[in-house]
């Protein structure tokens, strides 16, 4: 979209850090809010501009680091996390500024708790974690004493996940990607909630195809097995080549491309 289009005739700019020195007029935007060019049209170095578009947006990576959560009791909520089997980080500092990290099992994102981190009040975060196997995440997590939801599906077939009213009992009926969850809270009520997700939307992940622990890389090669089984019944013979099928099924699907048939 050309920003002059969506925002009025001034051009508008959106901040990058380390783009260098460049000239404009009308309005940059940054964290603390718009900032004007100086009088002689010049940006700050952190920001960037082509034409009035948006189009080095997406250029610097922004990878999500930590999510912080909310608590009354830290150790109460470290033994809490231990329990679920994250690894833990750290465990930094003391009295008013105290940081305690875990990360959960195959997640490239870690969560922060302690005192001194937040003003939001104990029990107000809401997090997603996403599995492969939304009925064996639930043995597991009731296995480590978690009172942990009923796995659940959206009763009108879409994907809500918040609404309890829309709750039906069990997995989705044709166990379609993103459409299984199930909820769960630590001590001071911080809701997690458990989306399964087998096949990723096109354009949802990189080229590079990992699977970030045993029980991930097994499940994926059960659905290439049942897949397999399927194009077999079909081309009415056995499939001496079916390591290749297998890799090019398990790859199409976590990339979210069109699955061999």
């Amino acid at each position: 979209m050309n920003l002059e289009e969506g925002f009025g005739r001034s051009p508008i700019l959106t901040a990058f850090h380390g783009r260098g020195r460049l000239t404009c007029r009308g309005t940059v935007f940054q964290p603390a809010g718009p900032t004007r060019c100086d009088g002689a049209g010049n940006v700050p170095p952190w920001a960037t501009v082509e034409g009035g578009t948006m189009s080095d947006v997406g250029k610097l990576d922004m990878p999500l680091e930590v999510v912080v959560l909310p608590v009354s009791d830290v150790d109460r909520a470290k033994q809490f996390y231990a329990n679920l089997g994250w690894r833990l980080d750290a465990d930094l500092g003391a009295a008013d500024l105290r940081v305690v990290q875990f990360t959960p099992p195959g997640s490239a994102c870690s969560i922060q708790f302690g005192t001194g981190l937040t003003s939001a009040p104990p029990g107000a975060a809401q997090n997603l974690l996403v599995v492969s196997d939304i009925e064996g995440a639930h043995v597991e997590l009731v296995g480590r004493g978690v009172d942990a939801s009923d796995v659940f599906h959206d009763a009108g077939g879409g994907f809500n996940r918040f609404d309890p009213a829309r709750r039906a009992s069990g997995p989705d009926p044709h166990r379609r990607t993103y459409a299984s969850f199930l909820t769960f809270r630590d001590p001071d009520g911080n809701e997690w909630q458990l989306q399964e997700i087998t096949t990723r939307l096109p354009g949802r992940v990189d080229a590079a195809t990992t699977f970030t622990s045993v029980g991930e890389l097994a499940s994926a090669l059960r659905r290439a097995e049942a897949a397999h089984g399927q194009h077999e019944a079909r081309t009415g013979q056995r499939d001496e080549n079916w390591p290749d099928w297998y890799a090019a099924y398990m790859i199409a699907e976590q990339a979210g491309s069109e699955l061999p048939t």
